[in-house]
């Protein structure tokens, strides 16, 4: 698990005022970052192509620039001129050694996009758009300075972003590199530090990165159990009855000891999976998905439960979800039905397109509004809220948008819950489990049957 922030100027000013460093030292050192990165991925010789803008980031591209010039073919392109002092001085070191500006673009064999880094706030202009459209149809590898180019301090596209390889951030990574919008922009991210260790330039973070090595595993560890030591889920099937059908398996497959569904009528289910009409003594349950309003007469009752919950779908169009947000409860909404809980509760209305527009904001506001309850918002990164905390799971892979996934990924947390795991760590590793159970190859053939035989192997 690794933290990540809104901004990184604070850490910067930081080494400026108390440990008496320069700007000059801090772009020395993030320029070297990233030739490091070339000189492990390209060989010596070839011809890097370097698109620099007016600003500092600009200047740490220029930078580099000198630093490879001898062992590779440099050709620096300015746009945009150079305009920031930092911009000029290291131009005037660059040509110095030798370093020429291109008066027009090139061809390369690697390219480093340094227009633009952290901090945008505007769109970018035409000549821009179409400079980064054309950067982008080259088949070369690609690095990108800081953030991609076109991606603003939110994680959105103003309005086209430069798609890189690798991103080599500068001393700590940004939230905006983990939005939906970039995850086919950002590849490989690489985090430079700045003159001092991590830990002196960073301070107290409220947002982290999970890692593929951060899974915890139900692993059984003790020899005299039973069954029950391993917890009852109850899981609701509703109008729909394969979608609590699937996470009850799932649940069963992740070490639930018992799950049973709770359904008005029988339900063909497997053979392990008990069946019952009533909401019995479960250690856990999971209702919402394909429920519809199935069981809106025992809404009073699921409300009256102390015990904890996993509430997914169906239930965020449902005024009743409020009674739920002072329980040990886990919600697991899609966009679409984010953007009615905040509306049931009062939060706003917004479209589809402004819930991601705005998932962090937004997630976090929930959370400090309801401290007590694991929000996790799905998505191509996977956002876990909780106690004004946020933790970004960016593993998962396309291979997982398939109807289905997301009962599976109720059925996981769930499973835990039953289980006697603690909401928050439920969910950060049922996220774990969910996204590393999604790769499959081809990638257009996952299925929610084979996330749940993936589980065994993860």
């Amino acid at each position: 698990m690794k933290p990540a922030f809104k901004e990184v100027y604070t850490f910067d000013k930081k080494c400026y005022e108390d440990y008496h460093l320069t700007e000059d030292i801090l772009m020395e050192h993030a320029a070297y970052s990233m030739a490091l990165e070339i000189y492990k991925r390209v060989p010596k010789n070839s011809v890097i192509n370097i698109v620099a803008g007016p600003g500092n980031n600009g200047a740490d591209g220029i930078t580099l620039g000198r630093i490879l010039l001898g062992d590779y073919h440099v050709n620096l392109y300015l746009p945009l001129g150079a305009k920031s002092p930092m911009c000029k001085l290291q131009l005037k070191r660059f040509e110095a050694v030798g370093g020429k500006v291109e008066s027009e673009y090139k061809k390369c064999d690697s390219l480093v996009d340094a227009i633009f880094g952290s901090g945008l706030k505007r769109d970018l202009a035409p000549e821009i758009v179409s400079l980064i459209n054309k950067m982008n149809k080259l088949n070369v590898l690609k690095i990108a300075c800081d953030i991609p180019t076109g991606i603003d301090d939110n994680g959105n596209l103003r309005p086209v972003a430069f798609r890189a390889d690798v991103t080599v951030t500068m001393g700590a990574e940004k939230i905006s590199l983990y939005s939906d919008f970039t995850k086919d922009y950002v590849g490989e991210i690489v985090r430079a530090d700045l003159g001092v260790s991590f830990s002196k330039y960073i301070n107290k973070c409220c947002y982290f990165v999970l890692e593929k090595d951060d899974l915890i595993k139900p692993i059984r560890n003790k020899n005299n159990t039973h069954k029950r030591s391993y917890g009852h889920l109850g899981v609701l099937v509703g109008d729909k009855p394969g979608a609590g059908i699937l996470a009850s398996l799932a649940a069963f497959n992740y070490g639930c000891g018992l799950v049973s569904v709770v359904s008005r009528e029988r339900v063909e289910v497997p053979y392990e999976i008990m069946q019952t009409n009533s909401i019995e003594k479960f250690t856990a349950l999971a209702f919402g998905m394909g429920m519809n309003n199935h069981f809106d007469d025992l809404l009073d009752e699921l409300i009256k439960l102390d015990i904890p919950m996993v509430i997914d779908a169906d239930m965020f169009y449902k005024e009743e979800i409020k009674e739920f947000l002072n329980k040990r409860a886990v919600l697991t909404p899609h966009p679409k039905e984010f953007a009615s809980l905040l509306k049931i509760l009062g939060m706003g209305e917004f479209s589809v397109k402004e819930i991601q527009e705005n998932r962090f904001k937004l997630c976090e506001e929930f959370s400090k509004k309801y401290p007590n309850v694991v929000l996790l918002l799905k998505g191509a990164n996977k956002i876990i809220a909780y106690n004004k905390k946020l933790f970004i799971d960016p593993n998962g892979s396309v291979a997982l948008a398939k109807g289905g996934s997301g009962d599976i990924l109720a059925g996981i947390i769930g499973s835990l819950l039953a289980q006697g795991w603690h909401p928050l760590k439920a969910t950060i590793h049922g996220s774990l489990a969910h996204s590393l159970a999604g790769y499959y190859e081809p990638n257009y053939a996952l299925t929610p049957l084979k996330i749940i035989k993936n589980l065994e192997s993860i």
